[in-house]
């Protein structure tokens, strides 16, 4: 004969589903799962992939009669976002070796604190990478007469085009870390009514 489910005065987060597992534990497995997904499947691909897309975004022109090659060597914002995306990586393939031992449902609230606020500092780097590109993008498409400042684009179209991919890899980084923030937020507070 089946025992009736017992429930804490807690509700959700101790009670039992249907099927007898602990919600609590079911939730914490879904968060695991979440992190890594995101982590390893969105936010390390598109931070890898914006990196050699930028490296490799050059146009050679010859303008006047002078030989020109451009580059993001030749931009502070490019080379800012190039770093961001490798410090970006670099910290995410670390992360999973801290988000691992999360797994367990004893894990301390401190380590859930440090993930997000690992998080939310990636989530401030990409940001401010991909605002700096943006800015520099926006410049190199539109110019600015008011400043003397001609677009190139209509000259370097490829290169333009692959600095937009890169940038454009880089924003989907940045949403990724962004669901991570509001994920780690979310069992943040989750655990201080647990």
């Amino acid at each position: 004969m089946a025992s009736p489910q017992k429930t804490s005065e807690h509700g959700f987060f101790q009670g039992n589903s249907p099927g007898g597992i602990s919600t609590a534990s079911h939730s914490q497995g879904s968060f695991i799962m979440a992190q890594i997904t995101i982590r390893l499947s969105l936010a390390i691909a598109f931070t890898l992939a914006a990196i050699p897309v930028m490296i490799t975004a050059e146009e050679p022109i010859s303008l006047f009669g002078m030989a020109i090659s451009p580059s993001y060597k030749q931009s502070s914002a490019m080379k800012f976002l190039l770093g961001a995306n490798a410090t970006v990586c670099a910290f995410t393939v670390l992360s999973l070796l801290f988000v691992w031992p999360l797994r367990r449902s004893g894990s301390k609230h401190i380590n859930y604190f440090l993930l997000h606020l690992h998080d939310m500092v990636m989530t401030l780097l990409l940001m401010s990478g991909c605002s700096a590109a943006t800015a520099v993008g926006y410049l190199s498409q539109y110019g600015q007469p008011e400043t003397y400042w001609s677009p190139i684009c209509d000259i370097v179209k490829k290169f333009c085009h692959q600095i937009l991919i890169s940038t454009v890899l880089s924003y989907l980084a940045f949403f990724c870390y962004l669901a991570l923030d509001i994920l780690s937020v979310h069992k943040l507070l989750s655990r201080e009514t647990e």
